[in-house]
């Protein structure tokens, strides 16, 4: 007998939102969180705008200590700590030094790059024969698993603690092992998530790919054009996303709320092979992710009410959408409705899944489909594929049963999961 999976808490920090309530308001009303960012044009970027979540050093203190604190320069680990702290307390869990370890419940929070401003720093310590001058947390700031590692020790977890790691899919593919590990009874809880560092040591090398628009920087929150015609390139942003997973039996043991239910999904890669690269999607392995995690989560295509897309404001959106058409073979009026939450935070990148799988889970729970916004001008090719009012561009409040939100990353990795109303 296979455990039903549940999600029992919510955290995020968004560039248009730390906190669940701000950011729940902000993708409502379609508020973007990109910004123009003068460090970036002083470093010859030929984009300087992008999304930073807005974090007071008081609200810091609100999830470390002064000691952790103390010569802590990660920012990514710093909004993966803020965002699984506050899925933690969502679930209905306290947060105590003192607590027992919980051999129930573990983790996989995911990361690209840890602490690359902390590695910085000690480069130029270590080439200035200041060794001694590095201070203890170096290591724990700047290793893959740092965010587990941190997250596990300030929850006191006892299950898995561990890192994934898998560029844009790296949020998408934590939620599917962590509902696994629950489905097959090897754990109760697993606090599931991803989080990014922001700035342009991470950022930099996706501007010299060109890949990043270079024409926004006068008017940045016109910059992420998903599914636009107009559309240039990415705009980067970071953060985190975390969800606590819960079987079905011990939420209802403990009366927690429920926001929804994961039915399953599927993770596979196309093996940089038939048009796959290192950073364009094998369309047949996109396509067999998409109709394999239907079928893991027990459902018929018809069943889709909305979509949460991967959609990124590059030249390959058509191709996404495309792909999302023969997978489910549906198109025009009958495709179910789709969006991008990058049209508000940008591309997230490792963080991208998790933050828009909270954006996916809220959009079930109160029942709406929030906004693209910059997608006045949708690509024809798109045009061709889907009717226009299946691209909201306002928020809309309907019915919605069943969503998909994938991921599709370099390294030609792809993930898709499936989320059910409670």
């Amino acid at each position: 007998m296979k455990n039903r999976v549940v999600i029992t808490g919510l955290g995020v920090v968004a560039p248009n939102g730390v906190g669940l309530d701000a950011f729940s308001k902000a993708i409502k009303k379609g508020e973007s969180g990109i910004t123009f960012h003068q460090e970036l044009a002083d470093l010859n970027f030929s984009c300087c705008i992008g999304g930073i979540p807005q974090i007071s050093e008081e609200k810091k203190l609100e999830y470390l200590t002064p000691l952790q604190l103390r010569g802590f320069n990660s920012s990514g680990i710093l909004y993966g700590c803020m965002a699984g702290m506050d899925a933690w307390r969502d679930a209905g869990f306290k947060i105590k030094e003192s607590s027992k370890l919980d051999f129930d419940t573990g983790t996989i929070f995911g990361t690209g790059t840890s602490g690359v401003e902390k590695f910085r720093e000690a480069i130029y310590k270590l080439d200035e024969g200041e060794v001694k001058r590095l201070g203890s947390t170096v290591v724990v700031q700047t290793m893959a698993s740092g965010i587990s590692a941190f997250l596990g020790g300030i929850l006191g977890l006892g299950n898995q603690v561990t890192t994934n790691s898998s560029a844009c899919t790296t949020g998408t593919e934590g939620i599917l092992m962590g509902y696994e590990r629950i489905k097959n009874g090897q754990a109760k809880r697993m606090l599931v998530g991803s989080c990014s560092d922001s700035g342009p040591y991470i950022w930099g090398g996706f501007d010299a790919m060109r890949v990043m628009t270079y024409k926004h920087n006068n008017t940045p929150k016109q910059g992420s054009r998903p599914m636009s015609e107009s559309a240039s390139g990415f705009v980067p942003g970071a953060g985190a996303g975390a969800l606590v997973l819960e079987s079905l039996d011990s939420a209802l043991e403990r009366n927690a709320t429920i926001y929804a239910e994961i039915l399953g999904g599927n993770i596979n890669s196309g093996g940089q092979r038939d048009g796959g690269t290192m950073t364009a999607p094998n369309p047949e392995a996109v396509k067999r992710c998409i109709k394999d995690a239907v079928i893991n989560a027990n459902i018929s295509v018809e069943d889709i009410d909305t979509i949460n897309g991967h959609l990124t404001a590059t030249s390959k959106d058509g191709l996404e959408i495309e792909n999302w058409t023969k997978a489910l073979d549906r198109n025009g009026d009958d495709f179910p409705y789709i969006n991008s939450l990058k049209s508000m935070v940008g591309h997230c990148l490792a963080a991208a899944g998790s933050i828009e799988s909270v954006a996916t889970v809220l959009q079930l729970k109160d029942q709406f489909v929030f906004p693209n916004i910059n997608c006045e001008d949708v690509h024809p090719e798109i045009l061709k594929l889907i009717s226009e009012k299946k691209i909201v561009k306002k928020v809309l409040k309907t019915e919605l049963n069943i969503a998909a939100k994938a991921s599709f990353g370099f390294g030609d990795v792809n993930g898709c999961v499936i989320f059910k109303k409670y």
